[in-house]
């Protein structure tokens, strides 16, 4: 993973979700008593994308999401958040793999100039084989991350090739035919992010 770390120095802006506004609501609920975490309210989670998918082909929210789904937001030349909160998904995942549950993880770039299809296959396929990379075109990949309710701004810079972006850092955890259920910042361990899913998928 080293060589992740390497573009850059770490720059990364702490966002909280008070400033930026953002209200989170879960799913249908019915079905999900005692899985919820305590601070999810208001607002809605997730919508309909079409992006491209790290085999160069393209996917639709319906196609992709067929499991319980971890969906982060980020981009592989992040020198420090992206790669720490993806590795934790990928523990998660293997969590859930060891156990028998049936789930995978979802990196979506919002840096679709640098991260190629290829990029992205090489990034999610060192950290887990049920990671899938996710790109598109610019509008795209702006249209997912705002039906997702995530912040993303590049930074100043004079280099057009090693430049760093400000972005949020949650990860929503996703049912098919329900949508959002929950989301996990980046302080919650891999194993209660197993626990959790685990817990959804039980219910569904």
């Amino acid at each position: 993973m080293s060589k992740y770390y390497a573009y850059g120095a770490a720059a990364f802006v702490a966002i909280l979700l008070s400033a930026m506004g953002i209200l989170i609501a879960r799913g249908p609920s019915t079905n999900f008593a005692g899985c919820e975490s305590s601070g999810a309210v208001g607002g809605d989670i997730g919508g309909p994308f079409t992006l491209i998918s790290e085999s160069g082909d393209a996917v639709t929210d319906a196609e992709i999401i067929t499991k319980p789904t971890l969906v982060y937001f980020g981009y592989t030349y992040c020198p420090d958040v992206c790669p720490l909160d993806a590795g934790r998904n990928a523990e998660a995942l293997e969590v859930l793999e060891n156990a028998n549950i049936d789930a995978q993880g979802l990196f979506i770039t919002f840096d679709p100039t640098r991260d190629t299809p290829e990029v992205l296959s090489e990034f999610t396929n060192y950290l887990h084989p049920k990671m899938i990379g996710l790109t598109g075109s610019q509008t795209q990949v702006e249209e997912a991350a705002a039906a997702y309710r995530v912040y993303f701004k590049k930074q100043p810079s004079d280099d057009e090739e090693y430049y760093l972006m400000d972005h949020s850092n949650l990860t929503y955890l996703m049912m098919p035919d329900v949508g959002f259920v929950d989301f996990f910042r980046g302080d919650v361990t891999a194993e209660e992010v197993a626990k959790k899913t685990a817990c959804y998928a039980a219910s569904n």
